[in-house]
């Protein structure tokens, strides 16, 4: 039983997560400067926040069940 897959799912989450949250960044920062609407951006990282704290919680029990598996193993 390999958590490989696992690990790198969470991975690409974190690292989509972390992509979306700079691109709603810098929306609100260039949205800040012409007076557009910022609610839509914050919104959106507000959720980009949720997925890279779930992936990194994905990361972390993958982690610890590939270390138990190495335990039962040895």
């Amino acid at each position: 039983m390999s958590t490989l897959p696992a690990i790198q799912s969470a991975y690409q989450g974190i690292q989509s997560g972390m992509q979306n949250l700079q691109k709603n960044a810098f929306s609100i920062a260039s949205e800040s400067t012409k007076g557009g609407d910022m609610i839509t951006p914050m919104v959106n990282m507000n959720s980009d926040k949720l997925q890279v704290q779930a992936a990194a919680k994905a990361l972390q029990i993958s982690s610890d069940t590939q270390g138990t598996l190495l335990d039962i193993r040895v």
